[in-house]
């Protein structure tokens, strides 16, 4: 039986997190998304206080994230389960935020799968210091999105270099980043074998930004296309080695970031979900008398218990994906699962708020005009809900070919 009670230490994670959300973030959420900028005294605050977007692992050189890398009473690491429960919150305070934290991000998970001892010390080692650094992950690109597979950046090898052309676009930090995780095909024809997993460094020739993009949400979070001309990149930078790609390991390092990241893009859905709902509680307080036996109100009272218990049932969704994922079991279901479900029921819960507030709901100096256009990407990124719901189905029939 699964305990979906918080431990001590990740209850105390949860609220540390939550004071942070209420009294740090939400007070420069608004300004951050009318400027495009999260202030930099902030973002130092915030590392200041161990706040990071990826934890740097022992393994990688760090010193460890403290509570993550604890092990719970069955001896079982917490790191996933920290992370989710600590996205939830941070979102709820702002999801621009979460994206917009120094540290490695999203190009963390493949350094730690696929990179060498050498390499995740180099690479994940330079966010020990007091410096504002980033990380990227660099995998989508104009006509290869939600179909990984189909990349057209090409990896041609020369002595002891990669020759890298290609352009990678919707990268988030990409743009300040001090390094990008970019996939890219050494033979096109040779499918998702041909896939390759580079660690290009910022300021690397043929290596350069491309426009930064002007978004409907998340406008604090910087989102880049990244320009790849004859960049030559030092073989020691292919993460793993050539060795590590005799199979299909390139792409299976991508598809193995995603069961990592889609259980943390899902909590930060819930805790938007969650921010819309609470509001969504106090409107009807103020404006409604539930008591009374008007129709309207019974359909929004209606609306309320159906958000609530899709946000619940949501959660638990993310937190057995990220229980699976810190034991170590295979979590790509489970991941989309709780990716597909998450989204959608985060946008629908917007929705309903927007129609019961009216007018005041689509006001730009209003938290829940800017919730309503930061939530429509979490149904898109990181695999879009489609692409959720055929990585599922494929699971299924394949489970059932087994019997």
């Amino acid at each position: 039986m699964i305990d979906f009670t918080l431990s001590e230490m990740q209850e105390t994670v949860r609220q540390m997190v939550h004071w942070l959300a209420e009294n740090e973030i939400r007070p420069i959420a608004l300004e951050a998304d009318r400027t495009h900028q999260i202030p930099d005294a902030f973002l130092r605050k915030m590392k200041e206080l161990g706040i990071s977007s990826g934890a740097i692992s022992k393994r990688a050189g760090g010193d460890g994230d403290g509570a993550g890398e604890s092990a719970d009473k069955k001896g079982v690491k917490q790191t996933n389960r920290v992370a989710v429960i600590g996205a939830e919150e941070m979102a709820w305070g702002d999801p621009a935020v979460i994206l917009t934290l120094p540290g490695p991000g999203l190009g963390g998970p493949p350094v730690e799968f696929m990179g060498t001892a050498e390499q995740k010390a180099k690479y994940l080692g330079i966010f020990k210091d007091d410096e504002l650094r980033w990380g990227a992950y660099g995998l989508t690109e104009p006509v290869a999105g939600s179909d990984v597979a189909g990349i057209k950046t090409t990896a041609r090898r020369d002595g002891n270099h990669y020759v890298l052309n290609g352009r990678k676009c919707f990268i988030t930090n990409g743009a300040r980043a001090s390094w990008v995780v970019v996939f890219a095909t050494v033979d096109a024809s040779k499918g998702r074998a041909g896939h390759r997993a580079f660690v290009v460094q910022k300021g690397t020739p043929g290596f350069s930004v491309g426009k930064i993009e002007e978004k409907m949400g998340l406008r604090a979070s910087e989102t880049a296309e990244l320009v790849l001309e004859d960049c030559r990149v030092h073989q020691d930078d292919l993460l793993g080695g050539e060795k590590h790609y005799e199979g299909k390991e390139g792409f299976m390092g991508a598809m193995k970031t995603f069961d990592s990241t889609r259980p943390m893009v899902a909590a930060m859905a819930v805790g938007i979900a969650r921010a819309a709902y609470e509001k969504a509680v106090e409107f009807t307080k103020e404006h409604f008398d539930l008591g009374r036996p008007i129709a309207r109100y019974h359909a929004v009272e209606d609306l309320l218990a159906r958000s609530q218990r899709r946000i619940e049932a949501s959660r638990l969704l993310v937190w057995r994906a990220a229980y699976m994922a810190d034991a170590g079991m295979p979590n790509a279901k489970e991941a989309s699962m709780s990716k597909a479900y998450a989204a959608r029921t985060a946008v629908d819960v917007l929705s309903d708020l927007v129609q019961v507030m009216g007018a005041a709901g689509v006001m730009n100096d209003h938290f829940v005009e800017k919730w309503f256009r930061d939530i429509k990407v979490y149904d898109i990124f990181e695999g879009t809900g489609e692409v959720q719901r055929i990585v599922i189905s494929k699971r299924i029939l394949r489970d059932l070919k087994s019997f």
